[in-house]
């Protein structure tokens, strides 16, 4: 068996603000990127082969020519596109592309040739038009989740989002093709994205699953924003993927996993880890519990347990909840354009003022500081001024960090920290210059 990729050290790429430069990279930690110090593609067996990165790049070699799966972000395409030419510089017949991120369609331009066809789900393009549609929000969030500067976030965006980056070839449920002694089985698998695909080859038992698969529990709500990830369909998605009985499965964010035995292994975990979160989370709103009982109550079985370095429990079951019901939680004050905060102001008088609110949060920032947070929201709500709040912030923030395994939380505790040391010194700058 050919062992999981880690997504920890993957992180690395997407959280440290020092790995993007203009349109080049600062080489700070490139040695802890994965593929990074990659020499020769991965050969998978004497068809396939992978070039890794955030967003792995497969090849697929033929007798009549190749076919590349995913085209990896920007930053990767050109270091893929090498890799995998020095295995085979045949010409590209067919680029499938297992959904939309732009970590997967962003070396489409360089694999493209004049006869090559891009294949994709028929949603393909309506989920693209959605990510288009609301591009200043995901400019401003993925650029505080992943620490990439806003500019570098909307080229990118701008740059995938033009005309080239289409699809040739849609379909709605199956698709497939022969290419030399190779039969391509594509089939829609909604899951993490609702225009995802999965490959079959059956002369190769090789299943190629995008991003409906990683080493960590899934990403079933993301902090960016998304529309509704429905666990039942992703079930549906990898039981189709297990009923092949693959003896090899390939993702964008995973080295090989090798073995009939162990292919239905990691496929039998992660079904029955998303169906335990799903039906429990329904069970417990059948049973009146809110979403913050779920969300503390709610654990996974040791023996189906995933690390929550990517995706984590807490979201997922909050998604879950919400993309159900949506936003109103049985209090008639929801259903009013009055939020709580709007009591901010009372509660700030009714304390006697910052200082006891502020002195109540640094007792609570080492311990909770999630519940310093909410303290410190209500003094920075009615006072912005005050900046030993905001360092009490930051230290709840540093405090946050220190215990979080999980890349994103990491990613948005960063910019947390980042944008109250901006509020700290321009407050102090002010005070000097009245």
């Amino acid at each position: 068996m050919k062992a999981f990729q880690s997504f920890g050290t993957m992180g690395v790429l997407l959280l440290s603000a020092s790995f993007v430069c203009a349109q080049g990279i600062a080489q700070t930690n490139v040695g802890r990127i994965p593929g990074m110090e990659q020499k020769e593609a991965l050969r998978v067996n004497d068809h396939i082969y992978q070039a890794t990165g955030f967003g792995n790049t497969y090849m697929v070699k033929t007798s009549e020519g190749n076919v590349i799966i995913d085209t990896a972000m920007g930053f990767f395409a050109p270091r893929h596109y090498a890799l995998l030419r020095k295995v085979s510089e045949a010409p590209v017949k067919f680029i499938i592309i297992t959904h939309c991120h732009p970590d997967h369609i962003a070396g489409i331009r360089r694999w493209r040739g004049p006869e090559t066809k891009v294949i994709a789900h028929e949603r393909f393009q309506e989920l693209r038009d959605y990510q288009t549609m609301l591009g200043g929000l995901f400019e401003r969030r993925n650029a505080a989740q992943y620490g990439i500067p806003r500019p570098l976030v909307r080229a990118s965006a701008e740059e995938v989002r033009r005309p080239e980056y289409g699809a040739d070839i849609t379909f709605e449920k199956t698709h497939s093709f022969k290419l030399g002694e190779l039969t391509f089985e594509i089939h829609y698998t909604p899951g993490e994205t609702q225009d995802q695909l999965a490959i079959w080859i059956p002369e190769l038992k090789a299943a190629f699953i995008g991003d409906n698969m990683y080493e960590t529990f899934p990403n079933m709500y993301t902090l960016r924003g998304t529309e509704f990830r429905s666990p039942k369909p992703w079930l549906a998605s990898l039981e189709k993927v297990r009923s092949w009985e693959p003896e090899v499965v390939l993702g964008s964010h995973l080295l090989p996993i090798s073995g009939k035995e162990e292919c239905a292994k990691q496929l039998t975990r992660y079904i029955d880890a998303i169906r335990f979160i799903h039906d429990k989370t329904v069970e417990g709103m059948n049973q009146g519990k809110d979403v913050w009982t779920l969300m503390n109550e709610i654990k996974l079985p040791p023996e189906i347990s995933l690390p929550e370095t990517y995706g984590r429990l807490t979201w997922s079951i909050r998604g879950i909840y919400e993309g159900y019901v949506g936003f109103f939680d049985e209090k008639i004050p929801t259903m009013y354009p009055v939020p709580a905060s709007a009591v901010h102001k009372d509660l700030f008088e009714l304390a006697g003022g910052a200082s006891p609110l502020i002195e109540r949060a640094q007792k609570l920032a080492t311990d909770q500081p999630v519940k310093s947070l909410h303290l410190l929201d209500i003094v920075l709500d009615v006072d912005p001024s005050q900046v030993e709040a905001r360092k009490i912030r930051v230290q709840c923030y540093h405090r946050l960090l220190d215990q979080a395994v999980n890349v994103i939380e990491q990613g948005w505790l960063r910019d947390g920290i980042l944008q109250e040391e901006k509020a700290i010194k321009q407050s102090s700058t002010a005070g000097k210059n009245p």
